[in-house]
């Protein structure tokens, strides 16, 4: 197809704080049409904390309805007041407004940066993005050392099924096994749901590798890992402490971007929002010392998205091209370098262009 005659994509920009808006600025000078070669425009909604509370968080609800229009999300770290009454974090009326199912964190190698011994190859986590430990009904009984506290958590089969089944989708697309899994021998009831689905999953895709293990062994056998890759499908709570402990098993939790997936009918993704992992870093805040690489990995990711083969190659080169600018010794503070926050997105830029040039040369 001529580029002329190319769909424009729109990405639904939710704007932050600190640190957090400042390295979602410098990610986007690399996600430029002038940049990648693909159209795609960008729609903002200020997501600061001074703006939520000016508009009682309707202009989250608002970013979520148009991400849903439009599919695609490009979210900046944003502050999460601890006060109770206040706004909150927007991230769980984000998760609401687009129906998402699943967060995919993937830890990677990243070049000249020393990994755990043994792990080499990358390793997903597949998590759900609602119900379980988050939002459960919490309370207490009785006083003194005769206090009890109660929690009542929940999760459905159709959540269930979206992890698993979006699981051995994203393994089969990484050419990995799908590894893991929750507490189901002391939960039968309430983790066996999760482990039900992950065996109907397996029976619907023979042609990907699999290999349940309960989640304290699934810790373990991380740390001994034959370098092969993962994707490890996981109960809320679960995959929020095991995808930090990945990224940083890789040397860094900003080595790796963060997916918001809703899913169909038939658990294809549908709306994508891709974020940092990490947080806003106040204390980064002004420097031009923070490292924008999980900012500028979720929009690679984003862009993989697409379901278009010109966008997808995009994709790939950001990655690589993000990489080699590392490799090549390009490296912000917390990487062992000294190279700052806009001279490392220009390093990539660079690098990109290069390598888009060489590409087209040889199509």
């Amino acid at each position: 197809m001529e580029s002329s005659e190319r769909e424009t994509r729109t990405i639904v920009v939710a704007e932050g704080d600190q640190t957090g808006q400042e390295l979602l600025e410098e990610a986007l000078r690399i996600l430029d049409p002038s940049v990648t070669g693909i159209d795609v425009d960008f729609v903002r909604y200020d997501l600061s904390l001074e703006n939520r509370r000016k508009t009682q968080n309707a202009v989250v609800h608002e970013a979520a309805e148009a991400m849903r229009e439009h599919g695609y999300g490009y979210k900046a770290a944003t502050i999460t007041p601890e006060k109770a009454g206040d706004v909150g974090s927007p991230n769980a009326i984000l998760r609401k407004g687009i129906n998402g199912t699943v967060i995919v964190r993937t830890g990677r190698r990243i070049p000249g940066i020393n990994p755990l011994p043994g792990v080499h190859a990358p390793i997903s986590v597949v998590r759900m993005a609602v119900d379980d430990a988050y939002g459960a009904e919490e309370w207490r009984e009785g006083e003194d050392l005769d206090e009890v506290a109660y929690r009542t958590e929940k999760i459905s089969r159709r959540v269930c099924r979206g992890v698993a089944e979006f699981a051995f989708i994203h393994a089969r697309r990484m050419r990995a096994k799908v590894f893991g899994g929750p507490k189901w021998t002391v939960s039968p009831t309430y983790e066996g749901m999760l482990k039900e689905e992950m065996d109907r999953a397996a029976k619907n895709n023979r042609d990907v590798r699999y290999d349940p293990q309960l989640i304290d062994a699934t810790y373990a056998l991380l740390l001994s890992t034959y370098g092969e890759p993962l994707v490890i499908p996981t109960l809320n709570r679960d995959g929020d402490c095991l995808s930090d402990m990945v990224m940083q098993m890789f040397g860094s939790i900003a080595g790796a971007e963060s997916l918001l997936i809703s899913l169909d009918e038939d658990e294809n993704p549908e709306t994508v929002m891709a974020e940092a992992p990490h947080g806003t870093a106040p204390s980064l805040e002004g420097k031009n010392i923070a490292n924008p690489l999980a900012m500028i990995l979720a929009g690679a990711a984003l862009f993989n998205y697409f379901d278009d083969e010109e966008a997808s190659r995009a994709s790939r080169a950001i990655y690589e091209a993000t990489f080699e600018t590392i490799l090549n010794g390009s490296r912000t503070a917390d990487l062992g370098g000294s190279t700052t926050t806009s001279e490392f997105v220009d390093d990539v830029i660079k690098t990109l262009k290069t390598k888009l040039e060489v590409w087209s040369a040889l199509a």
